[in-house]
């Protein structure tokens, strides 16, 4: 998409001199003034295609994307043929992550205009945001047989596999990438693609991946500004200091962007406006634990705002969480521009991140400061790296204070635990081991984390526990069908006989409670920990091994565990991680009490409470605004008026 450089028409002298002097500034990459330039044009001659054109993509590299989308849309009125014209529109709808209105214009080209890469990968893209993952790969095929060696092609057409559960296709769609070169984002490509091969459990293709991500990482300069993949290194490694400058790199990208025109507020006594920004207000793991916190929340302190750029699934939870908002403001398919300029409007105290780098997060929106205080929460376990977030909110084991080096926020620590929890679950309901495919006489480990959690070293330890239990067997999740061969085969190779491996599938959350509680054990994996998945054992009354390592992702379980009163099964070295599950094997009536105890936590222990926890959560949320109320920096918030779990 090059700024085009003669002129269409004859034009009047002055409107060709602006135009000229917005070439000239584009060249220079100072794209504000350029669109200046043009826009001066535009008054003289505003139906000029050129200038239109010109104008658009100025429009476009100043993030001004309305604006961009505008002047392509008239650029096309005056030339349909437009090549430039018809990409910047797709590019300014794709910024916005208009993904319906971008597949259903790209649809609408005639045929006679889709014979180039660009329209199929453009195609190949819309496709794969809408969720039409096979027709999507069948764009990208035809973007390839126009140009074969189209290393983004390959990325993408791997993301679309991927999505498919088709993990291996993913990875090699992956390497094919890098192999052609994919220049300044070669780094985020080698995280998608250790991340997929510990998805597929193929350690040997993971662990060489894992270390290109680590030593290119360790080899840049903190202040570099390339694309990483932050949620595998905060999963697939150990090194919290490495996971910061994984993120901090992923942050640079946002040095550039200038805050949004925010009107202070100066606060009487008025009730505290907090905001909520996130892509999960549906069936969602995200709603399903916040939605109680929604509402509980006191309104006569807090007004409260859901700000929404996520689909609306139409579903008793999204219905449900729309009730629960004093405001819910729909903001699908605009731009990071436009809803950090509605949340400035709004003039928050407070605005909180939900998906920190997860999927279609909005890390652009807080670049842009629309609120003084901004905070990250909940749907990433590490830190953002950012300098436009002020705290990250925690707990005193998954963000201790000792642990500030980790963090480029300031830590706020809740009481008890950071993770909320809903109690209008379903509860547990009887059920029997045969009906789960499991043997009646037998000591059930239960490992029901994801697959990419089980590395060789994890499963090394769990195969112990089979050698040293004669009665014990392995019932693990059937996640996606390709990873499971390649751990049968991993299993096979560490002497299991696999009739020792059981198998559960993929279920609804009332049918996975009712069927953990059947277990005897369950063994957590390191180093990221399994989290929601740890909860819903917690509420089946399922006793919860595991090992504490110095990340964030690898200390949530033992966070969940202390906020029932188990801390003493959250252990802190691999040695007494074995002994603590060996020692339960051997103890029927030890299991047996703390089932009682969990039992009772469903109803009476903080990580269950959640007019508790949306109290604690509200005071911490206070410290902050009152703060910024005082003139303050924002600093850490240590945990206060902390009652035993």
């Amino acid at each position: 998409m090059n700024v085009i450089h003669k002129p269409a028409s004859r034009q009047s002298r002055q409107a060709h001199q602006h135009w000229e002097r917005g070439v000239a500034q584009s060249r220079k990459g100072q794209w504000g003034e350029a669109l200046r330039a043009f826009e001066a044009a535009l008054k003289i001659a505003p139906k000029d295609d050129v200038y239109l054109v010109n104008a658009a993509k100025a429009a476009l590299e100043s993030d001004r994307i309305a604006q961009a989308l505008d002047y392509s849309v008239r650029a096309l009125a005056r030339n349909p043929a437009s090549e430039v014209a018809l990409f910047i529109r797709v590019a300014a709808l794709q910024r916005m992550q208009n993904h319906a209105e971008t597949l259903a214009y790209l649809q609408s080209v005639p045929e006679a205009r889709r014979n180039n890469r660009e329209y199929w990968s453009a195609l190949g893209c819309a496709l794969q945001n809408t969720g039409k993952q096979q027709e999507a790969i069948t764009a990208f095929m035809e973007a390839l047989t126009i140009q074969m060696d189209d290393a983004i092609t390959h990325y993408r057409m791997g993301i679309s596999f991927y999505e498919m559960q088709l993990k291996e296709e993913a990875s090699e769609c992956f390497r094919t990438g890098l192999i052609l070169g994919l220049g300044a984002n070669a780094l985020h490509v080698h995280g998608m693609l250790a991340y997929a091969e510990r998805e597929n459990c193929r350690w040997v293709q993971a662990a060489e991946e894992e270390a290109n991500m680590r030593s290119m990482v360790d080899a840049l300069d903190d202040t570099a500004r390339v694309m990483t993949a932050p949620f595998a290194h905060v999963t697939l490694t150990d090194d919290p200091l490495h996971q910061l400058k994984a993120c901090r790199l992923m942050s640079n990208n946002f040095a550039d962007i200038k805050p949004v025109v925010r009107r202070e507020r100066v606060r009487h006594g008025e009730r505290i406006r907090v905001g909520y920004v996130s892509a999960d207000f549906h069936q969602h793991a995200t709603s399903v634990l916040m939605a109680e916190v929604f509402e509980h929340h006191d309104r006569s302190r807090f007004e409260v705002f859901l700000y929404s750029h996520g689909p609306d699934d139409k579903t008793p939870m999204r219905q449900r969480i729309e009730a629960a908002a004093e405001h819910f403001v729909e903001l699908a398919g605009a731009s990071d521009q436009d809803i950090a300029q509605r949340i400035a409007h709004d003039q928050l105290d407070l605005l909180i991140d939900l998906k920190g780098y997860t999927a279609q997060n909005r890390m652009g929106v807080f670049a842009r400061r629309p609120a003084p205080v901004q905070a990250t929460y909940l749907g990433f376990p590490g830190t953002t790296g950012s300098t436009f977030i002020d705290y990250i909110i925690g707990d005193p084991v998954v963000t201790p204070l000792a642990h500030e080096a980790h963090f480029s926020e300031k830590i706020a620590q809740l009481p008890v635990c950071y993770q909320p929890n809903d109690r209008q679950r379903p509860r547990p309901q009887p059920m029997d081991r045969k009906a789960a495919g499991l043997p009646e006489d037998a000591l059930v480990l239960c490992g029901f984390n994801q697959a990419y959690k089980i590395s060789p070293e994890v499963l090394d330890v769990w195969c112990g526990f089979l050698r040293d239990i004669p009665n014990a067997v392995l019932w693990l999740l059937d996640w996606h069908g390709q990873a499971r061969p390649h751990l049968e085969e991993e299993l096979s190779v560490r002497g299991v006989d696999l009739a020792r491996i059981r198998w559960a599938p993929r279920l609804g959350l009332a049918d996975h409670i009712n069927r953990t509680q059947l277990a005897d054990i369950f063994i957590d994996a390191w180093p990221c920990n399994a989290h929601t998945t740890a909860s819903d054992a917690l509420w089946a009354g399922l006793p919860v091994v595991t090992f504490m390592g110095q990340t964030f992702a690898s200390r949530v379980a033992g966070s969940l565990l202390n906020a029932v009163g188990l801390s003493e099964l959250a252990t802190e070295s691999l040695a007494a991680y074995r002994a603590k599950v060996l020692a339960l094997a051997a103890d029927p009536a030890e299991r047996a009490r703390i089932r009682a105890q969990l039992a009772e936590a469903r109803d009476q222990a903080p990580l269950f409470d959640s007019a508790r926890y949306t109290a604690d959560l509200e005071q911490l949320l206070e410290r902050m605004v009152v703060r910024r109320d005082h003139g303050a920096r924002a600093t850490h918030l240590a945990a206060i008026d902390a009652r035993p779990a």
